[in-house]
Parts: structure tokens; sequence; C-alpha cells
């Protein structure tokens, strides 16, 4: 059976879209974020306390690794995108591990502010299972070490104005807000600005409740949760009504939605939807989508491809997350095997 229109176009873009990837992408980008270290710990959980009815944890291995923006940087420097990642660390051990883990990978951290007397975010996670079912692991608690105290002014100002100064180099801005005081109201619309001077496109992964600090992004990246809640918020009939809302009050040019197992949509004002359907069976997880859409977004803009372009290639990014659980960060050859992989299958399902 022969493929009919739709099934030619997209095989046709998967092809181009790997043939591209084989080879890094290259480009220059200022990235801007939060960061923090993630800490794993495992261990068997066969026994409750004889105290009080909680599971006791014996510890058999642990490990770090960095997150949240750093995750970004990572997944930018694997598909050759040099990037100078812009972000604030406590003047501790864990910010020591984040800029040595970073800097093993040549990633430039040079923009990273350690600022004294501040605790570095650490997310740590307990993660167990019985000695009779080692694969069969699952989260037992997660503990946050974070410092909710604000940012010193001048630490961010001297983040901001040398992000600023990198910009006249560079090819993309991303924004990557987490939440952790990296980016105020202020100095996010100064990056903004100086992109716009610079012309080059800004890439924003926003919390909701910071929507108004982005006025005029290019790309604004959502769960479809997200959305579903901005809908409800704004009363609108559908989320094609919210996304054209949300696009003209907000004067972004377009509105990239993560939808996990149902794949991914694209809306902008000049033209119709964009929709690209997911080709996993069984999703296994969702944690990391994001990180790995922008990293996706931002290579296809620095290659100058098309919004349609821009959302297979975010729907292949997101599927090798999905596909395995625990990778939390896309690379290079991850991406281009599934690019290979989604279009051979579509070669043999109409055999």
């Amino acid at each position: 059976m022969a493929m009919n229109e739709d099934e030619v176009e997209l095989h046709t873009r998967l092809n181009k879209l790997k043939t591209i990837f084989t080879t890094p992408s290259g480009g220059n980008v200022v990235l801007v974020g939060d960061v923090m270290l993630d800490r794993y710990i495992h261990g068997y959980a066969n026994d409750l306390n004889s105290r009080a009815p909680v599971p006791v944890l014996k510890e058999t291995s642990r490990y770090d690794d960095v997150g949240a923006a750093a995750h970004v940087a990572r997944g930018l420097k694997s598909l050759g995108l040099a990037t100078s990642l812009f972000s604030i660390v406590g003047d501790d051990e864990s910010g020591e591990i984040i800029i040595d883990s970073l800097e093993e990978e040549n990633i430039n951290c040079s923009g990273i502010v350690a600022v004294e007397n501040r605790v570095t975010t650490v997310k740590n996670r307990l993660i167990a299972s019985r000695p009779s079912l080692i694969t069969n692991e699952q989260l037992l608690l997660r503990w946050d070490i974070e410092d909710d105290g604000d940012v010193p002014e001048e630490a961010l100002q001297a983040l901001i104005d040398s992000a600023m100064e990198k910009m006249n180099e560079s090819d993309v801005l991303v924004i990557s807000d987490y939440g952790h005081g990296v980016l105020t109201d202020w100095g996010t619309e100064k990056l903004i600005k100086a992109a716009k001077a610079a012309n080059i496109p800004t890439i924003c992964d926003p919390k909701l409740t910071g929507l108004h600090r982005i006025k005029g992004v290019d790309w604004v990246l959502f769960q479809t949760r997200g959305l579903e809640l901005l809908r409800r918020r704004m009363g609108a009939a559908d989320a094609s009504e919210c996304a054209a809302r949300l696009l003209e009050e907000n004067e972004w040019s377009n509105l990239l939605v993560l939808g996990g197992e149902a794949g991914v949509t694209v809306y902008n004002a000049k033209e119709k939807e964009i929709h690209v359907r997911c080709t996993l069976g069984q999703p296994l997880q969702v944690i990391g989508l994001l990180d790995a859409a922008a990293v996706a977004v931002t290579s296809a803009l620095c290659l100058k491809l098309s919004s349609a372009e821009v959302a297979y290639l975010a729907n292949a990014a997101c599927e090798v997350i999905m596909s395995t659980e625990g990778r939390f960060t896309l690379t290079r050859s991850d991406l281009s095997n599934r690019l290979d992989e989604v279009s051979w299958n579509m070669q043999i399902s109409k055999r």
C-alpha cells in the first residue's frame, strides 16, 4: 500500500532532518536560566521503621547530575552548538560540582556566577526496590534544598551584562526559567531587547507565573497541561482560541505545545497550525520534554528550518526522551537515530 500525500510529506521531511543531523549543526547560543544539582540515591527498601510506618532505605549507590538549564546546555553541546551558559549557583560544594561537570563536557561556564553565602539548589531523589525486584525501582521521596532569598541585584546585573555582550556574536537566545531567581522582570526584558537589537530569535520555556515578562518572544514552549490551565483561566472555547489570544496579547511569534503521547502542535498568527503526532506505541516518561524541545528548536533555528520542520524535529526530540526511562538529556546520535527509525518504520508499514 502506497503512502498518502501527508505521509509522503512526513517521510520526506524526516529524511531531510535525518541527513542534517548526522553531523553537528553548528551555531552560537546564549543560554540564560536556572541550574541545579540532581542527586539520585538508590537502594533497597525491604523493611519498615520499627518506630514509625516509613520505609527504611539501605543505600547501595548514589550519583550527581546537572539539571534544569544545564540539561539544555548539554543537549545543545551534543548537537554541535557552541553554548555560553549564564546562571547563578551558591559558593558551595554543590555549585562546584555543577560547574566542574559542565566544564568536563567543554561547556562554557564563564557566565555562571557563584554567589557567596547562597545555597545551590539540589533535588535529592531516594529511589528503591526490594532485593528480589531489583529492576522495579520506584521513587520513595524527593527532598529539595533551596535558597528562597532573592539573588543579589549586583550578581544578576553582572550576569545580564555578560549575556548581552555575548549576544552580538550569537545566533539564538534561549531563556530557561525554572523559577529559582535568575530571571527577573527587568533582567528578562533587557535580554529580549538585546536579542531584538542583535536580530536573533529568542526561545523561552517560561513559568506560567512569568508570562508577563516574555513579551515579544519568537518561540514559547508549553506543555499541554499549561495551555489547558490558561484556557480555563481565559474562558477560551478550545486550545486553538487560547493559543491565538496568547500570541496576540503577548506578541509572540510562535507557540509550541508539547502533548507527550499526543504529539506536538505549533501555533502562530501567520500560518495554519501544525500538528505532528507521536509515533511511540507506549511512552515511558514525560520528564525532560521541555528541555529536549528547547534544544531541538534552537538547533532548527540555527539551521534556518521552517516552522513545520521545527515541529517535526521537536516531536522527534520528545520521542527520544519518552522512549527510555531515566533519560533526560537529548543527544545528536539519539535524535538522528530516532528520525531514522520513524522514517524506516513508515517505509516498512507501507510495503
